[in-house]
């Protein structure tokens, strides 16, 4: 699908399928995560951080697919290690889903992912 359609999806999605290939394995594995979005750009946050095994898997292989209700998209993720970056990207989450449950959910703090729509 077009990325006009994904971003259409995510108008009303609260979480994505994020669709990644594994470093090890080679498979491909989805898992639903929170995401937030800035114009044409998506960051997203590893539950724990750099040690992450989907974030790992990122940083070996940084084509992914997404998945907003029936809507697709192929992208590329960078992973975030920079911490006033990283930081701005955890306002964002707390802003969206709460700054409580930004910090049950998301312990370790220290990456976050950005990727670009278009």
């Amino acid at each position: 699908m077009a990325v006009a359609e994904f971003e259409t999806a995510l108008e009303k999605a609260t979480q994505i399928d994020l669709t990644a290939t594994g470093r090890v394995s080679g498979r491909k594995t989805s898992r639903p995560v929170w995401f937030v979005q800035q114009g044409d750009m998506l960051y997203l946050l590893p539950v724990s951080g750099s040690g992450s095994q989907w974030y790992k898997n990122l940083v070996t292989t940084p084509a992914i697919s997404l998945a907003a209700d029936r809507a697709t998209c192929n992208a590329t993720a960078r992973p975030v290690t920079d911490k006033r970056t990283v930081g701005q990207v955890l306002g964002k989450f707390s802003a969206k889903y709460g700054a409580s449950q930004v910090a049950e959910y998301y312990p370790d703090q220290d990456v976050a992912v950005e990727i670009a729509l278009r």
